[in-house]
């Protein structure tokens, strides 16, 4: 699944942001396309949820299926989530940002972790910025506190996921509970403390993984592909 139902204005495009061309003539989401594709095979069913723009996201991802946040000027990557969530088929769910631009390899190392059916952060460990989502984990390695306010975080989270089939529906309930204005994470972290969620960070530190919110951000994801 890959969410992409905000508008994206920090980037200052006309189209959603996924649709942002990167130096290579592919888009953001076009190469999101290519590495589920890479890794899984050319009949996987990618899920997409819509809201700004949405046509020009149908239009350019035909063979996608869709869902609508109608409320996508209003609320945050949680409500899209949930969104997804409870139109998802049975078993685990993988799901990105759509405007995260990443090494193909992020997804042929979280092959392992999902054929176990184990839900993991793909994370970063070689920086942590202040305005980032950052984690730190339990005495077991799993994640215990995943939010932009957590201190003397261990690393940051980049925004490819996955929940396995049998934690998928506390954290729809979690998702449900959350502010509207609060990121997915915020449903991660709760599924931890109260529902018992094993939680496995992935590293790819050693990978590209850039999530899109300035010109300077582009730029940089525009020296990998």
């Amino acid at each position: 699944m890959i969410l992409a139902a905000g508008m994206g204005s920090r980037l200052g495009r006309s189209l959603p942001k996924p649709l942002t061309e990167l130096s290579d003539g592919r888009t953001i989401m076009q190469q999101q396309f290519d590495n589920i594709r890479h890794a899984f095979g050319n009949n996987v069913k990618v899920t997409i949820v819509v809201g700004y723009k949405l046509e020009h996201i149908i239009d350019a991802f035909p063979d996608a299926s869709f869902v609508y946040n109608e409320q996508y000027d209003q609320t945050n990557t949680s409500k899209s989530l949930l969104r997804a969530l409870r139109a998802s088929s049975h078993g685990g769910v993988l799901w990105m940002n759509g405007d995260v631009v990443f090494d193909p390899e992020a997804l042929e190392r979280a092959t392992a972790l999902i054929a176990k059916d184990q839900s993991f952060v793909s994370v970063n460990t070689a920086k942590v910025s202040d305005e980032e989502v950052k984690y730190t984990t339990d005495a077991n390695g799993y994640i215990r506190e995943l939010s932009k306010s957590v201190k003397n975080g261990l690393g940051e989270a980049v925004g490819i996921n996955y929940i396995s089939s049998d934690a998928k529906a506390a954290l729809i309930r979690q998702l449900a509970r959350v502010n509207d204005q609060d990121y997915f994470e915020r449903g991660l972290e709760l599924t931890v403390a109260e529902d018992g969620l094993k939680l496995e960070p992935l590293d790819i530190s050693d990978l590209y993984a850039v999530e899109i919110d300035f010109a300077e951000d582009l730029e940089r994801a525009n020296l990998f592909v």
